[in-house]
């Protein structure tokens, strides 16, 4: 069977989790341009870009889900993006603060030691 022969409810569900996805991963693709430097610029991909993904992959899954198929496929995919993505900017924060990265984040004053 089709999509467009699902039921309205089907369809109403996978239009908004597509559109709850897209306007994540938007956010995420503007936050890419908009901030200022790597730390700020590693933000918007981890978190925005990440639930936009997950978004489009639940779609997925409830549009295998109203045809009758278990979609594991997306099942596995979104598991995996859930798990690399903190993982992987956890590392290239840690990179960046080892190479010195320049950051347009204000530093406190040092404070005086007891």
């Amino acid at each position: 069977m089709p999509l467009d022969q699902l039921h309205w409810a089907w369809q109403a569900l996978i239009a908004a989790t597509l559109g709850v996805g897209g306007a994540f991963a938007l956010v995420g693709a503007i936050g890419m341009l908009r901030f200022a430097d790597f730390f700020m610029r590693l933000h918007a991909p981890t978190k925005a870009t990440t639930l936009g993904v997950g978004g489009v992959l639940v779609a997925s899954l409830a549009a295998h889900a109203a045809l009758g198929r278990f979609g594991l496929h997306e099942l596995l995919i979104t598991l995996f993006l859930f798990i690399t993505a903190p993982v992987s900017a956890s590392l290239l924060a840690k990179a960046a603060l080892h190479l010195r990265a320049p950051s347009h984040a204000p530093v406190p004053p040092e404070q005086p030691r007891p």
